[in-house]
């Protein structure tokens, strides 16, 4: 419903594939996380982030929950992108994406922040509710049609070796907000390049 064309997912920076092999636009594994196929993909997102997103910012700060969300859409990303050039002998529910977008791999990079938290801080709650929540994600991924199951998996991995670095026992410090401002930063000048080589591309075609 309400889907855009797969050209101006193309100009604003979807990744995938044929983005990232096909055309050599390898910063849209950072411009893909903030594109959605259409409004139930987006509205569905979204609930995730407002349930998952102050969770995460209480545990970890609003600055470091931001850098994971970045560094998780990005291994994501990547992760589909390989997959989808070189691992199509494998299922089709992990054949990884040709194109592909949507806040799902930072979705589950969060989840993997959680898991984390749950180990670093000796919670058995927060393990098994991050534990949970990621199984029916992935669950939910491999019954359901063109799911990309390999931006979960990579964000996963993702998200729990960022919240690793980051170390949510230690206090937030100035420097993780200007490392999430770097990231943001980094998002922003990822659809702009998208934008203005991509519009060339889609005119010729």
């Amino acid at each position: 419903m309400l889907s855009p064309g797969l050209k101006s997912l193309f100009v604003l920076g979807a990744s995938g594939a044929a983005p990232v092999f096909g055309y050599g636009r390898w910063w849209t594994v950072l411009s893909a996380s903030w594109l959605h196929g259409g409004v139930l993909h987006i509205v569905f997102n979204m609930m995730s982030v407002r349930d998952l997103g102050p969770a995460v910012s209480h545990l970890y700060g609003s600055a470091r929950t931001f850098i994971i969300y970045f560094v998780a859409g990005a291994v994501g990303f990547l992760a589909s992108s390989f997959a989808g050039a070189y691992l199509t002998f494998l299922p089709g529910f992990l054949h990884g994406g040709l194109w592909t977008v949507g806040a799902s791999a930072g979705i589950f990079g969060l989840l993997g922040a959680v898991l984390h938290y749950g180990y670093r801080g000796g919670s058995a709650h927060l393990r098994e509710l991050a534990t949970r929540w990621i199984l029916t994600g992935l669950v939910f991924g491999f019954l359901v049609p063109r799911i990309d199951n390999w931006a979960h998996l990579g964000g996963l991995a993702g998200g729990y070796v960022a919240s690793y670095w980051l170390d949510p026992l230690r206090p937030e410090r100035g420097v993780h907000t200007l490392v999430a401002l770097v990231c943001l930063l980094l998002s922003a000048v990822a659809i702009v390049v998208s934008v203005l080589t991509g519009l060339p591309i889609a005119n010729r075609g």
